[in-house]
């Protein structure tokens, strides 16, 4: 049986189907073009783990005779690993960084990874991360790779804050920021009222803040002659 699948980012793919053999083993079904997948370990240890994905990363090379001797696909907007042709945007959150030929260390190369493989290569940086948390004991959770995390609506950034709750207003006041309430131009007594609450609720916590740090309080009496 074969799965058939057209994407539309591998060059020459455009009016053939491309088949992947579903008898390929994971190390090869991960270095092959498709839609994004979780990288499965076949070991359990995480330095064992990280040999063992920066094996999928390395880029494809030529061969001659079966010896490998030169990249293959070292192009501009090309995948390092599968050949895949991808144009990254600039602002795109999802965008790896340079490949470089030994994946850790070595020069940077011309091409770049595709949406599959930089998920992939995420995976990787995040396992390294998990070593480097776990070797100074440190808690890390695990990154896993999906099309909805990487969804470029779900990355949006939130806007700017409209509301704030009374904790909010408290933490901002002990750091010493002052907070007054919108103003629409007329106020009457009810407004008032209200504002001057909010003004010494926030000088009171910036008081207790003050004492709490150990600022020395001098008296000073007036006697008179």
């Amino acid at each position: 049986m074969t799965m058939n699948y057209n994407p539309t980012n591998l060059i020459g793919a455009q009016s053939a189907h491309v088949g992947t053999n579903p008898f390929l083993d994971r190390f090869s079904a991960a270095r092959a073009a498709g839609s994004i997948i979780q990288y499965e370990y076949k070991n359990l240890k995480p330095k064992k783990q990280l040999k063992e994905i920066i094996k999928v990363l390395m880029p494809e090379k030529k061969k001659f005779l079966k010896i490998p001797y030169r990249f293959k696909y070292n192009l501009k907007d090309r995948c390092v690993v599968c050949g895949s042709q991808k144009v990254w945007e600039s602002g795109d959150v999802r965008r790896p960084p340079l490949p470089l030929h030994k994946v850790r260390k070595g020069y940077p190369m011309r091409g770049t990874y595709c949406e599959k493989h930089a998920a992939i290569h995420r995976q990787y940086e995040m396992l390294e991360q998990q070593i480097l948390a776990e070797e100074h004991g440190l808690s890390f959770s695990a990154y896993i790779p999906s099309a909805k995390s990487l969804n470029p609506v779900n990355l949006v950034t939130s806007g700017p804050m409209t509301t704030l709750k009374q904790t909010d207003m408290q933490s901002l006041s002990a750091m010493g920021w002052t907070i007054r309430p919108p103003n629409n131009g007329v106020e009457n007594k009810e407004e008032e009222l209200f504002r001057l609450i909010i003004e010494t609720n926030n000088i009171n916590e910036r008081v207790k803040t003050l004492l709490t740090e150990g600022v020395n309080v001098v008296n000073v009496e007036t006697g008179g002659e």
